[in-house]
């Protein structure tokens, strides 16, 4: 079980569109499609332990109207016995409003006042009570009153007496964390704490070394953004960044934190720890506001580094939860289908042009005996995973799901596309899975440019 203590917070969402300027100022009007709440803050850690399936236990202190913050933990099938109210204070809010998957504004309502040294001891007697259970123990500092340095102080010196790991995301204040096992800052924390500019790797190595030593940390574990992340412990280690696209750093810090307390649960492994949190950053900052990554998005981005476009070819399960998820960010879904038996130039411009109408693509293939009933027995000429494989390695195509029936419409029932796009040849015909999806879209086929008619190219050439 990991522990989580900190700063508990709302995300609260205001999801819409805008396609004007207000009259009354030179802002845009949103017009609100969705209002959606989430844990944030330190509940945003522990939204993404449970997403890689770990068991948790919070404490902390929040503040009047706080029935919706313990709703949202209840929900989840968090024990709430460790939340403690203080009606003095406020249940922290962060509101976004967010048009065309753009952030518009934030407006915040908190406390960042300390806790009183009663919550303080409410909340350490709490943890030394469950002491025997917790594996590590996550402090998510947003300096928000809940992690007084007394109290940091109480937990780091209660984690080291009983051999627990302790991890701590930080904030400006470093005094704090004195003997604590690992503090996660990024560079400008640790700039900060330094007291000097980090412009260049040797600036980094200077400061790490320096906040480490002062300190009297076992490890310090910088987060370096595009440059990745920096770990000073017996020795310097950097590894690179993977993330290629960033659409929102919200929360991003929060999944680092509990990507690194959810392996190193289970594992001394720092190296390894540091690549499977790196990998977690790299799928969170590619979705919009405070988000989660799960173990089978985390081993999907570990197969990119490997150069390897496996994880695009998905099967009938798979691909429904894909939808699912992509549906949740507000990702366009274009899908489309055939054989594609001899990839050529009609298809790539073709899928081109499909990529065009929507964010994801994603493509069924006929399965080789599909395709054999389709087109007779001499045919599929390349083997389905073949066929599957080089459409995943075409850089429009987001996701390949093969399919053994004569038509896509199971396939399409499960993922519900926005646009289902087919060849001009359907004009006047009815397409299938027209029923399910937003739209349809019929594409120019390039001239002269066909599967069978290579093939009878190749027959009168030998």
């Amino acid at each position: 079980m990991i522990a989580v203590i900190g700063d508990f917070m709302i995300d609260h969402y205001l999801w819409g569109r805008s396609d004007r300027i207000s009259p009354e100022a030179p802002v845009p009007v949103v017009e609100v499609i969705k209002e959606e709440d989430r844990l944030g803050g330190a509940g945003n850690v522990v939204n993404n332990l449970l997403a890689l399936g770990s068991d948790v236990l919070v404490s902390t202190v929040i503040g009047k109207n706080s029935e919706r913050l313990l709703e949202l933990l209840k929900e989840k099938n968090i024990d709430t016995s460790g939340i403690f109210i203080d009606e003095s204070r406020e249940t922290i809010i962060k509101s976004r409003v967010i048009a065309s998957n753009h952030q518009v504004i934030r407006y915040d309502k908190e406390t960042k006042t300390p806790i009183s040294s009663e919550y303080e001891e409410k909340i350490l007697k709490y943890l030394d009570e469950n002491i025997e259970k917790i594996d590590l123990i996550l402090l998510s500092d947003y300096e928000k009153g809940v992690l007084t340095k007394s109290l940091t102080q109480k937990i780091i010196k209660l984690a080291n007496r009983n051999n627990k790991k302790l991890i701590i995301d930080p904030k400006k204040d470093f005094s704090k964390y004195i003997n604590a096992w690992m503090i996660k800052p990024n560079k400008k924390e640790l700039s900060t704490a330094a007291g000097m500019d980090i412009n260049t790797e040797e600036d980094l190595i200077k400061a790490g070394w320096k906040v480490k030593k002062e300190l009297n940390l076992d490890f310090l574990l910088v987060t370096l953004s595009e440059e990745g992340m920096a770990l000073f412990g017996e020795e310097y280690i950097k590894i690179p960044t993977i993330a290629k696209e960033v659409y929102d750093v919200t929360g991003a810090g929060d999944t680092v934190l509990a990507s690194l307390g959810y392996y190193l649960s289970k594992s001394e492994d720092l190296v390894e720890a540091m690549n499977f949190a790196n990998a977690a950053a790299a799928v969170v900052v590619s979705k919009i506001g405070s988000a989660t990554v799960t173990l089978e998005e985390i081993e999907e981005t570990e197969r990119r580094i490997d150069n390897s476009v496996d994880y695009k070819i998905v099967d009938f399960e798979k691909i429904a939860h894909i939808a699912n998820d992509l549906r949740a960010q507000n990702k366009k879904i274009v899908f489309t289908n055939g054989c594609f038996d001899i990839l050529h130039l009609g298809h790539v411009k073709y899928l081109q042009k499909a990529k065009a109408l929507g964010d994801k693509l994603i493509v069924g293939v006929n399965s080789n005996d599909s395709v054999s009933r389709l087109k007779g027995p001499e045919r599929p000429v390349n083997d389905e995973y073949d066929r599957a494989y080089l459409l995943a390695s075409l850089e429009v195509v987001d996701f390949v799901v093969v399919f053994d029936e004569d038509t896509p419409y199971e396939l399409i029932k499960r993922i519900k596309p926005d646009v289902l796009v087919k060849g001009k040849d359907y004009e006047g015909k009815v397409v299938v899975g027209s029923d399910i999806a937003k739209e349809v879209k019929l594409i120019d086929f390039v001239d002269g440019k066909s599967t069978t008619n290579i093939i009878k190219k190749m027959r009168m050439e030998n």
